[in-house]
């Protein structure tokens, strides 16, 4: 019996053109929100050095990283065998 599954599906992100696309879209609305920093705005900020040019663009990038990095670490004491469940 033949299935009518033969041919694997496609997907809109299978398309290497599409990734780059979602990509370039990502750079640019952080390129804005980093030039968007640049100019003035009332802000409630508590210490000196947030008032810094690009200060919550710098922030924010180094805490994700640092959220990953921290992960990637915690993946290694909570790893469970492939047949934990069975």
């Amino acid at each position: 019996m033949s299935d009518h599954n033969d041919h694997e599906r496609r997907y809109w992100l299978d398309d290497k053109r599409n990734v780059n696309k979602v990509c370039y879209a990502l750079y640019t609305v952080c390129a804005g929100f980093a030039l968007a920093d640049l100019f003035p705005y009332k802000q409630h900020l508590h210490f000196d050095f947030e008032y810094w040019p690009g200060f919550s663009s710098i922030y924010g990038y180094v805490s994700c990283v640092a959220l990953v990095l921290a992960a990637t670490q915690l993946r290694k004491v909570l790893k469970r065998d492939e047949d934990y469940y069975d």
